[in-house]
């Protein structure tokens, strides 16, 4: 059983699809706790009524790194087997990002690398983009980088503005995160270099929701 510890500065919504999937389908795993940078953060009311153990490490007032220093040891009291950001709104140090090296994993509006950082979805339409989308990826030292999971994508249509873009996004982010989650805590990612490959169901079966890519119907 591994634990998954998931961070978050606001209302969660990729953590409550985890969470919510974690105990559908059964997952080898369980969601140990949520811990929140913002005392305010509205994911964590919905942590609590589920049962999950939750902790607020505040950022505000401090440098990076005595921040990252309070939250790895928070989070190093759940003995996570997976560190989840999810809407986590911190640029994390170098020294946290290694701690984590490999069992760290990040949902960035776009389809990196293209558009790493903020206002994904304005700058892709500004762009001129025909696609946009949110990827999965491990967690490195440089921002919005590090080995691909899985990456979900929607056609960009006239009249779409920053807002319906993410609007349209957001429930296909709801399905990769937590089948990205799954694929971790199956021992089915693996990673070499830049490439993160998926290995086969340990029974040898084929799962149809195992393509790495997934497209919205207007895609």
């Amino acid at each position: 059983m591994k634990n998954i510890v998931i961070l978050i500065s606001g209302r969660g919504s990729n953590m409550q699809a985890i969470v919510r999937a974690c105990t559908a389908e059964g997952w080898p795993a369980r969601v140990a706790a949520v811990v929140a940078n913002r005392p305010e953060a509205e994911g964590l009311a919905f942590a609590r009524e589920n049962g999950i153990p939750t902790a607020v490490v505040p950022s505000r007032g401090k440098t990076r790194e005595v921040f990252d220093a309070e939250l790895a040891a928070e989070i190093d009291r759940h003995r996570p087997d997976l560190v989840v950001l999810a809407g986590f709104m911190r640029i994390l140090t170098p020294e946290f990002t290694e701690r984590y090296a490999g069992r760290l994993i990040n949902i960035h509006p776009s389809l990196l690398p293209a558009f790493p950082g903020l206002q994904t979805h304005a700058r892709a339409l500004e762009a001129g983009c025909k696609i946009v989308g949110a990827t999965v990826h491990f967690v490195t030292a440089e921002l919005d980088h590090g080995p691909y999971v899985v990456q979900t994508a929607i056609a960009v249509r006239d009249g779409d503005t920053p807002e319906t873009l993410a609007e349209r996004i957001l429930p296909l982010e709801h399905v990769i995160y937590p089948r990205a989650v799954r694929w971790f805590v199956e021992d089915r990612l693996i990673v070499a270099g830049s490439r993160v490959t998926l290995a086969p169901r340990a029974d040898g079966t084929v799962d149809p929701q195992d393509s790495q890519w997934l497209f919205g119907e207007d895609a």
